[in-house]
């Protein structure tokens, strides 16, 4: 059925709503990639399997969905009963029809399968009494792990498609863009450029073409918010386009999508046919007279391709490489014409701010940083995942009320935000608000939203070296402070973690990190001395203990390190059996021994040591 009117879309989203009231309680099974990898697939077809068989009254195999990701990656794979929020995780396949039988049958609960509290030891029925979830404010990720990821009639019944309604009936381009204005959103995708001043300079352009595009090359290591709403809400993205497009008067788009992301490409795909079917996408939207287009392109997984117009040339079948920064995309983009570019998480923002209004959205967050930010919170923390709160959230809220902590109660050391060209944020750090601004000026970035926990034992000049190696691999040698700026400052790292540098090599790394900064052409030179020069700031004595001492005071760069074990040994063997040089010799309850020469310092024994008998210095 084809909507030609929006009185059609509002009498579908009634019988959508009608049908999903039939069915007293929903099997919600979180089919993110977390939980994809721990076996939720063969979970959700094994609860398909059983209710047909067991026939329960009130319930149909149509009540169980197959959700995008719910978010707490460290405890799937999830499954959640509605209404109620049972909140089961760590779930197996041979607990499904215990989970049906009690949940689904009866209002009981499957006890093991609570989350526990590590604080209380308390089980938690209600994920949202979780502290991971409690402190979150959701709006870019809403209907996460609450809709079928492919199903358009579950999203328009949660609501979907109401703000495109609106806006394609009771507003124009420019009250649109007034509201996105006012709302003070800004591109979720790193720089934070006002959303509603990049699409009014796109509309005031005189041209005959305009495009959108929606950025979907997530390319920061960690990061995965963008990848979660392209698969498991991928209609929040097109209808935010729509949106977008009708505002500034565009109608073709694009949505960049990296090769790492096969599934979020067919949940897209399948999205875009499921619109255009019912007229919510194509020619003639839901009677009005305006048409767009939306066709996805497909990037090779170019680091570089993530900034703006090395992404349009690659759209348009180019080399991804960068544009001088005078040449503005929404004046010049796409095939030179005006385009508005913005990230998934930006799109996914639009349809809320005009469905409940730009006011709303303006009272959540901070000054001149509105609304909520998405996170992939990783690394040594106890409660990893996908996250979304309100901007201004301090660092210690995410980290330790809704991260849980250090894993092992261990130190906290730094906090690395805004992907490979962020910045490393100390202890001292933890009462910053998180927002555009106040990352900046600390040192580091927002970027496009992951963030990297870090405990004692991880080496800032190491995390420093990291980094740097992973933006030489990926700049496009376009231009040569970068492409050689860069490269110098990750071999004079290299030679700090080494032992081999001087102090006068720190100068070194200040100068020619201001060069990069001030010559190279586009964000990812003139953001990549972050990590060296915010660790040099923070953590200026880890430095100088590598020149000076010739020591690595966490115990990670190997050319500085020896390991040893300590009479404290029992002799349990452990390490004899993941030493691959067979450096380390010893019989069953006595003390073992470790041969020098044949180590490698590959730190195998020291992470499987149970007693502390293996000593690093």
């Amino acid at each position: 059925m084809r909507l030609s009117s929006t009185g059609q879309l509002t009498q579908l989203r009634t019988k959508c709503q009608a049908a999903a009231k039939k069915h007293k309680k929903k099997v919600l099974v979180c089919c993110g990639p977390g939980c994809l990898a721990a076996g939720a697939q063969k979970i959700a077809d094994r609860f398909r399997t059983v209710l047909k068989q067991k026939r329960i009254a009130g319930f149909s195999v149509q009540a169980l969905k197959e959700t995008g990701c719910h978010g707490f990656c460290e405890q799937g794979p999830l499954v959640v009963i509605e209404p109620g929020g049972t909140f089961y995780t760590k779930v197996k396949t041979r607990d499904v029809e215990e989970i049906i039988d009690r949940s689904v049958r009866k209002d009981e609960v499957v006890q093991r399968l609570l989350y526990k509290d590590p604080r209380s030891g308390k089980s938690i029925r209600d994920w949202a009494k979780i502290d991971f979830y409690a402190h979150q404010n959701r709006i870019a990720l809403q209907k996460l792990g609450q809709i079928a990821q492919c199903d358009i009639e579950d999203y328009i019944a949660g609501g979907g498609y109401a703000a495109l309604a609106k806006a394609l009936t009771k507003m124009t381009g420019d009250r649109i863009i007034d509201e996105v204005t006012t709302s003070g959103l800004r591109g979720r995708g790193g720089a934070g450029f006002a959303a509603g001043r990049k699409w009014r300079t796109c509309k005031d352009v005189q041209s005959d073409t305009r495009y959108v595009i929606c950025n979907g090359d997530e390319g920061d290591p960690g990061a995965f918010m963008d990848r979660a709403i392209m698969e498991g809400d991928p209609h929040s993205v097109l209808e935010g386009m729509i949106i977008a497009a009708f505002a500034v008067g565009s109608s073709e788009g694009y949505i960049y999508v990296r090769e790492e992301y096969p599934l979020a490409v067919v949940n897209l795909q399948k999205a875009i046919e499921q619109a255009e079917a019912l007229g919510l996408l194509g020619n003639d939207i839901l009677g009005t007279g305006f048409s767009f287009s939306i066709k996805i392109s497909r990037g090779a997984g170019a680091f570089v391709c993530g900034e703006s117009s090395a992404l349009m040339k690659s759209v348009a079948g180019q080399v991804g490489e960068p544009r001088a920064k005078y040449i503005r995309s929404v004046i010049k983009g796409l095939h030179d014409r005006p385009t508005v570019l913005n990230n998934v998480e930006t799109f996914a923002n639009v349809p809320v701010i005009i469905d409940r209004g730009a006011d709303w959205f303006a009272k959540i967050g901070a000054k001149n940083n509105s609304g909520t930010k998405a996170f992939s919170l990783v690394g040594k923390v106890r409660n990893t995942g996908l996250i979304e709160v309100a901007m201004g959230t301090t660092l210690r809220k995410i980290i330790f009320d809704i991260g849980g902590g250090i894993i092992g109660d261990r130190p906290f050391k730094a906090v690395q935000t805004g992907g490979p060209s962020g910045g490393c944020l100390p202890q001292s750090q933890l009462d910053l608000p998180v927002d555009f601004d106040s990352l900046t000026k600390a040192g580091s970035m927002m970027g496009s939203g992951g963030m990297i926990v870090m405990d004692d034992k991880t080496c800032m000049v190491d995390v420093a070296k990291y980094f740097l190696g992973f933006l030489v691999e990926e700049s496009c040698g376009k231009c040569v402070p970068c492409r050689e700026g860069l490269y110098q400052l990750h071999r004079l790292t290299i030679k700090v973690s080494e032992g081999r540098a001087t102090e006068e090599d720190l100068s070194t790394i200040e100068k020619l990190s201001e060069m990069v900064i001030i010559g190279s052409l586009c964000g990812l030179g003139k953001s990549g001395p972050n990590p060296v020069l915010s660790t040099m700031k923070y953590f200026k004595d880890e430095y100088l203990a590598h020149i000076r001492d010739k020591r690595c005071p966490a115990g990670v760069c190997r050319e500085l390190i020896t390991y040893e074990i300590t009479p404290d040994c029992t002799g349990c063997m452990a390490c004899i059996a993941v030493c691959a040089t067979h450096a380390i010799t010893g019989k069953k309850g006595k003390v073992h021994t470790l041969d020098q020469a044949k180590c490698t310092k590959c730190g195998a024994c020291y992470a499987v040591c149970q007693h502390d008998a293996v000593l690093v210095s």
